[in-house]
């Protein structure tokens, strides 16, 4: 009997010692929880603290470096870039312009070629014209002679101009992009000459326009893509020495514009291609400062037709400038590189905004000992006043803008 009893005592003692591992287990999870809700109900009230920065002590007496913290855009006050992060003290990208460079008629002359000869490409540009011809997106220039040591030379011409086909290692080192052949001296040594021209270019990696071996070549427009605009140019001649020049005459050949027609057909076909559309011509009188009627009629038809811009050559002197519906017509830009003497000429710099808003800038230069440079000063305003003497309805400011 006593052992019975003993043994109900230690059943006893082994229940209330389990309801009290009970007991105690469960309060020591209602701690835990409760201590959970306070420490998360406390930092719910702190302000975020941005983490120490890589690499850094917490008792450094240096101050930390600045850090760019990327935040999410939903956070931001200002609109979300694509990309749907915006760094802070990152300033907005501001869409590019294009600036194009055009120049008038260029002869590596004997004169200009010695000097090349001596000092490279500084015997014939100053350092600021070279500049702003290399950091141009697209420098133009037109080429009055033929790159060969082949043919035979035109009968009857006064003067004829042929250059060995290694200098144009010049244009190279002008950075220029398009050689317009549209004039009355790419065939003076014949058609051998003319194709050697293409080869040179071509092998040069300089765009030709104005002239080619079929009547499509020399018609073609030229393209060129720049911060996703397409800029575009075409040119053709109204000067030429016999008709067999003609590429409808014969081939390799100059594209004319006696008839405006076919011009005016190629410029209504590229405006379709491009944003911007430049018009490269040779014409008017030798030595004239004012253009003729013609340049003028011919000159609103390409602008009719969807030209932007339109650029003259052949007269060797500067001519004026005039607007038609607001496009401006420069009638001859002069002689660029020539001879050892150019008394005035002028660089054409052609700035076109993202939203396609273009800015015309004239650089003053002349020709001394066959080196072209820029001028400034009193001789730099003396150009721009003259200019506006034989223009019309233009102005131009004391840094060459040139104003409708």
């Amino acid at each position: 009997m006593s052992e019975l009893r003993e043994k109900m005592r230690k059943k006893r003692q082994k229940e209330r010692l389990t309801v009290l591992v009970a007991f105690l287990l469960s309060l020591s999870l209602i701690l835990v929880l409760m201590l959970l809700l306070f420490f998360k109900s406390q930092n719910a009230q702190q302000p975020d603290k941005q983490p120490a920065a890589i690499g850094t002590e917490a008792m450094s007496d240096q101050k930390p470096e600045a850090v760019t913290i990327e935040t999410p855009s939903s956070l931001e006050a200002d609109p979300p870039t694509p990309s749907g992060i915006v760094s802070e003290n990152e300033p907005e990208e501001t869409p590019e312009s294009t600036t194009l460079i055009f120049t008038g008629d260029v002869l590596l002359s004997g004169y200009v070629l010695d000097n090349y000869n001596a000092g490279g490409i500084d015997g014939v540009l100053s350092p600021e014209l070279l500049t702003e011809m290399t950091n141009a997106d697209i420098t133009m220039i037109n080429n009055e002679f033929p790159y060969s040591l082949r043919g035979e030379q035109a009968p009857d011409k006064q003067y004829t101009f042929r250059i060995d086909p290694k200098y144009v290692s010049v244009l190279s080192d002008m950075g220029v992009d398009i050689a317009g052949l549209a004039n009355n001296h790419v065939l003076d040594y014949g058609k051998d000459a003319l194709l050697d021209t293409f080869e040179t270019l071509d092998r040069a990696g300089i765009d030709y326009v104005g002239s080619g071996d079929s009547f499509d070549r020399a018609s073609a427009l030229i393209t060129k893509t720049v911060h996703g605009k397409t800029f575009g140019f075409l040119a053709a001649s109204r000067v030429i020495p016999v008709v067999s020049w003609d590429i409808t005459n014969a081939a390799p050949g100059v594209f004319t514009t006696y008839d405006p027609a076919k011009l005016c057909a190629a410029i209504e076909q590229a405006r379709s291609q491009c944003d911007y559309l430049t018009v490269f011509v040779h014409w008017g009188i030798e030595r004239s400062e004012f253009p003729e009627s013609y340049q003028r009629v011919l000159a609103e038809q390409y602008i009719d037709s969807g030209a932007d811009l339109v650029v003259g050559m052949h007269p060797h002197v500067l001519q004026g400038i005039s607007y038609y519906k607001d496009k401006p017509i420069f009638y001859s830009l002069g002689n660029f590189i020539f001879n050892q003497s150019i008394p005035q000429t002028a660089l054409l710099k052609v700035t076109i905004a993202a939203d396609n808003t273009p800015t015309f800038q004239l650089l003053a230069a002349n020709a001394s000992g066959a080196k072209t440079s820029q001028l400034e000063g009193e001789e730099k305003l003396a150009v721009y006043r003259y200019l506006e003497s034989i223009s019309t309805d233009i102005s131009i400011n004391e840094d060459g803008i040139v104003s409708h």
